[in-house]
Order: structure tokens, then sequence, then C-alpha cells
């Protein structure tokens, strides 16, 4: 009889064992990415199960595999024999927006259960695949912006938009999918049904001349006659297509009108949603955003990428995003962000930027800048990827669950509130300092718009500053906010960020940590309060301590820290830009003040905030105190 703890070991790793897997396609699909030269993006672990790969997904029971989406991951070069086809299971298979090239392996006609295939984007040439062509099952496939050429088929799912097809068109695949959607946009020289007639490549030959010749009076007569007849259906034809399309111009003008705006934006019904509910970002735009958006023309195509920079560590694509349900998590000066939740489960934030004024070279010049920066550092948001066309310019962002500090500092502050202690609100001005001095230092890039809402925390309370260095591509167009808040004041005047006016608004954040206020927060008229006028007045007043936000009084023994702190933020909202440190000193003198509590080791804490550790009443709480040496 076994022991009891083997037993126990054999029960906990019992689910295991018991757990299929897909051994076949699992080594199919390591043959497939051992044989096809690819970027580092794809990292299969051969230990893992191939159902938590990236981009494959498994039936119900693990048995198989169903779906493969590797868009835009880097491969190039033909696609193996003897390895995709044997995932004979397949329903979808997506490796778009890649460097594919061909010729297509004959294996794939073995893929009878496949659904959906998508290869736009890749550098496929030559006459149209036979593979594909047997495959009855398909209901979509997209070949667009590739090389084909020779016969195209006519009435199928397939878009062949993008790419200008010289010859004309059959009809097998066509029969075989006849119940599916096909497009053509872009393809002029495409003819033949359900296109326009083919015209032909030679002239009919001319008719036997079999019949007598007539007399000359006789063709003297027949000319004038013909002549007559051709004048009056000359005229008559003229009215007539002048008056069609007259009909045709107003009708396309009717329906143009009448049409839905088809940019991919994500913002109408999530904007109506408020954040409330989850809903399809394609949703916003129109019905049918993925098709209106990779149809067209070559510009149209160009368009379609959805760029990643340095560090990308996802595998999704412009079209997966316009699948995914979208939340509103906020509205700032520069644009709207929502958290967007990918099919595959992945979760990204997306900023949709408005009134953009750069072209697109220098708006890809600046991201580049931006990608390799962020992504260098823990306390900097990585930049992931970017969108750029004439209607939309998005950013993506990774995602992170803990929320801003405005919400953390601000939101829910009624009973049941777990208040934001000491040590997280210095750990978070050290974070948010550290990487804004990153930025100044490394890539000599100004943030320009520094609040709290810009500071994302990790669960830990690691702060992230995100949303830098995004004033280039808006020029002078961005008016200043009517309320001061976080700006200095020599950005109001002259609407120029410089890393000077940087520092003025991380002490502003420094002062909100300590007060619990938020600059734009309307307590002090309907302009809202002037964070650094009023803290400035409040101790001029010789009423120090009644800057501290309330909520930091339950803990003892930090009033000197908060001093400090506040001195260090007085520091940093002088008026003169030349009198303020750089944030690089900042963050020194923050660091040394953490040394120091770290050896003295005097915090506490007590559940009754009207307290001490030795039942008096520790400084701070009474409604007027001595000032405690803070100079304005």
């Amino acid at each position: 009889m076994p022991s009891l703890p083997a037993l126990f070991l054999l029960l906990c790793h019992f689910p295991l064992l018991a757990r299929p897997e897909p051994t076949q396609d699992k080594q199919s699909l390591l043959s497939f990415l051992s044989a096809t030269p690819h970027s580092s993006r794809v990292r299969w672990d051969p230990s893992l199960p191939a159902c938590s790969w990236i981009g494959v997904v498994c039936d119900p029971t693990n048995s198989s595999v169903v779906i493969l989406r590797l868009p835009g991951v880097g491969l190039f070069g033909p696609i193996p024999p003897d390895t995709l086809g044997r995932l004979t299971s397949l329903r979808v298979l997506s490796l778009r927006s890649n460097r594919i090239s061909s010729p297509f392996p004959p294996d794939l006609s073995n893929l009878t259960h496949l659904r959906s295939l998508y290869l736009q984007d890749n550098n496929f040439s030559g006459g149209f695949p036979e593979p594909i062509v047997s495959l009855t099952g398909l209901s979509r496939v997209d070949l667009s912006s590739n090389a084909f050429s020779g016969p195209s088929p006519s009435a199928s799912p397939i878009s062949l938009s993008s790419r200008d097809f010289t010859s004309r068109t059959t009809t097998s695949l066509g029969r075989s999918l006849a119940s599916t959607r096909t497009a053509f946009a872009g393809n002029l020289a495409l003819c033949g049904g359900p296109l326009p007639p083919c015209t032909p490549f030679f002239p009919s030959p001319a008719p036997s001349p079999s019949l007598p010749t007539p007399a000359p009076a006789a063709v003297s007569k027949s000319k004038k006659k013909l002549s007559t007849a051709a004048i009056i259906g000359i005229v008559i034809g003229s009215v007539l297509a002048l008056i069609l399309l007259l009909i045709i111009l107003l009708l396309c003008l009717r329906k143009w009108k009448e049409q839905p705006d088809k940019t991919p934006k994500p913002v109408a019904a999530a904007a109506a949603a408020g954040g409330a509910r989850s809903i399809p970002v394609a949703e916003a735009g129109t019905s049918s955003s993925k098709d209106d958006i990779t149809g067209g023309s070559i510009e149209a195509a160009e368009r379609n990428k959805l760029v990643f920079l340095e560090g990308g560590i996802y595998s999704f694509d412009l079209e997966d995003l316009l699948r995914a349900s979208a939340e509103v998590l906020g509205k700032g000066s520069v644009g709207t962000s929502y958290k967007a939740v990918l099919e595959e489960g992945t979760t990204v934030v997306v900023k949709r930027l408005k009134d953009v004024v750069v072209g697109k070279k220098e708006f890809e010049t600046q991201m580049e800048v931006l990608g390799k920066v962020g992504n260098r550092h823990e306390n900097v948001l990585g930049l992931r990827a970017y969108y750029f066309s004439k209607d939309e310019k998005l950013l993506v962002y990774d995602y992170l669950p803990a929320g801003s500090l405005s919400a953390l500092l601000h939101g829910s502050r009624g009973s049941g509130r777990t208040p934001l202690d000491w040590d997280s609100r210095f750990r978070i001005a050290i974070g948010a300092g550290r990487g804004l001095a990153h930025l100044h230092t490394s890539g000599k890039i100004v943030h320009g718009n520094l609040k709290s809402s810009n500071i994302l925390l990790r669960t830990d309370h690691a702060a992230c500053v995100s949303d830098y260095g995004l004033n280039p591509l808006f020029g002078t167009a961005m008016p200043p906010n009517r309320v001061a808040g976080y700006r200095a004041p020599e950005v109001l005047e002259t609407r120029k960020v410089t890393v000077q006016s940087d520092v003025y608004s991380f002490g502003v954040l420094l002062l909100e940590l300590l007060t619990g206020k938020s600059p734009n927060q309307a307590s002090l008229g309907d302009e809202g309060i002037d964070l650094p006028r009023w803290v400035q007045s409040v101790v001029r007043e010789e009423w120090t301590a009644e800057v501290f936000d309330v909520e930091l009084m339950r803990y003892h023994n930090i009033e000197e820290e908060m001093v400090q702190l506040l001195q260090i933020a007085m520091s940093c909202v002088v008026v003169a830009p030349d009198q303020r440190p750089a944030i690089v000193e900042v963050v020194r003198m923050m660091e040394a003040m953490s040394r120091s509590e770290t050896d003295e080791g005097l915090r506490q804490s007590s559940d009754d905030p009207s307290k001490g550790s030795d039942g008096q009443t520790p400084p701070g709480t009474e409604s007027r105190t001595p000032p405690v040496g803070v100079t304005p």
C-alpha cells in the first residue's frame, strides 16, 4: 500500500497526467517553426503544452489544434511541406503581415476543415494556389497585398484588393463558394463574371467578300441613308447616355451621403458606453469595419499596418485589434484611452490621438524614439505599437490592472476606503521621478503632460510614467488648460514645454501626494485649485501641518519625512524655471530620504488615527499647530 505522502503526490499530479495533449499537432507546429525562418517574437516552449502557446488554440478536449494565428511575427520564406498540412482539424489559419513567399505546399489541401484563411500582406507570387482551390469548405479567404498573377477566382470569399491582376477571372472556385462574399476592390484590370465582360485580345476577322458588289448609284444611295440613320442614332444615344450618367451620379451621391463613417474609430460606441460595458471596437466605426479597412487600393492596404516597436512582445495586428472588446478608461487633452481585450486573451491599452498635425514621416520618427527610450526602464510604460492613417492615429501600451495614481488617491474617499499609506506614496514618488529622469537623460524627451492620471501603477505600487513625448505631434494647436493644474506658468504663456516645466509638474504631483488634493479639484472656487499657491498660503499663515492629507495622520513618526518631501516639492514649483532643480537632483534628494528612513526604522502605524503609540494625540491632528520650518 503506498504511503500517504506518495498518495498525496499522485493525487496532486493526476490532473496533469490526465490532461490530453495534441502530440502530433504539437510536433507539426514545432517542425513548421524550426523549418521557417522567423524573428524571436515567436517563442514556443516544447516543455509546455501546445495549447498554452501564443497564437495556438485547441478544441475543448485539447486533443487537436483548431486555430493558428501568427500575424506579423517575422516569418519569411515558403511554408515548409509536411508541417501545417498535418493539422487536419485546423479551422482558422492566419499568417498575415509576414514575408511568406510561394510556392504553396500541396499538402495544404489536407486541411478540409479549414473555414478561414488570412494570408494578406505577404510575398506570394505566381498563379493562384491550387491547394486553396480544392478547399471547398472555406467561408473567408484574404490574399490581398501580395503579387499573384494569372487567373483569379470571381465569385468567392477571396479578397484580392491592392494588386492589379491582368488576366481573366475563372469560376471554378467561385462555383464551389458561390454563397460567400467576394471583394475585388482595387483590381481594375479584372474582368469576367461577376465583373464586366472581358475585351478580346484580337479583333474578330473581317467577313468574307462573298456578296456581289452593288452598282455605284445604289452604293451612293445606301451610304446616304446610312449616314442619316447614323446621325439620328448618335444623337439619341448621346442623350440617353447623358441621362443615364446623371442618374448614376445622383444615386452614387445619395449612397455616399447615407453610408456611415468607415474609419477604424474605437470611440463612438465605446464613448457612449462611458466605460460601463465592453463593446467590440469595430462597432464604433461600422458594422463591417474590418473589410472596409482592408479593401480598396494599394494605399489602403499600406495604411492597414500596426507597427510594432522595439521590445514588442505581442502577436496580433490591426484586424485582431478591431475585433477586440473595448472599454473607455479615460479622456485626456491628447485623446481617449481604451482597454482592449483581444480574442486570444491579451489585454492592452489603445490611445486614440486627436488633433495630430504632423505628417506620417515625422509621426513615425517620434514613435521610434519613444519606443527605444520607453521600453528600457521599469518606471516608464512601454510604447509597444502604433497605427497611422489619414483619419486615425493609435498608440498601443501595456495594460496595468492596478490603474492610475489619480484613481487610487482620489477615488472613493468614503467609508470602506483603504487609504494610500505613506510608504506607498513615497515609493510612487521615487518611481515616477526615476521614470521622468530616464526620459530627460536617456532620450532627451520632454514629457509635456505629467499628471497623476498619467502615473500608472503595478500591483506592488511601482510607478510607471505614461503618455510621454507626445507634444511634438500637436505643435501649438493644443490650447492650455483653463485651470493652471500641473502646467508651469511659462507654459501657460508660451505653450512650449521644457524639462524645467516637467520639473514643475512633478512638484505639483508631489504636493498632490502630500495633500491628497487634486490640482483640478474645485475646492477653492469655480476655477479649481492652484495647488502650489494654496500650499504657500497655508504655510505663510503658519499652519503648515494642515497642508498634509488627513489620511496620513494615522501614520506616526513620519512628520519630518513629509516636511522634507514638501520642501523638495516647493523647490520644484518656484516661478523662475532656471531656479528649479533638475529631475535627477530631485530623485537624488528623495533617495537620500529613503536611505535615512531605512536606517532609522521609525515608521509606525495604528488602527486609531487619533492616537500615537503612547496613547497621546500625535502632532498634526490639532486644528492649529505651530509652523514646522517650511519656507514658502
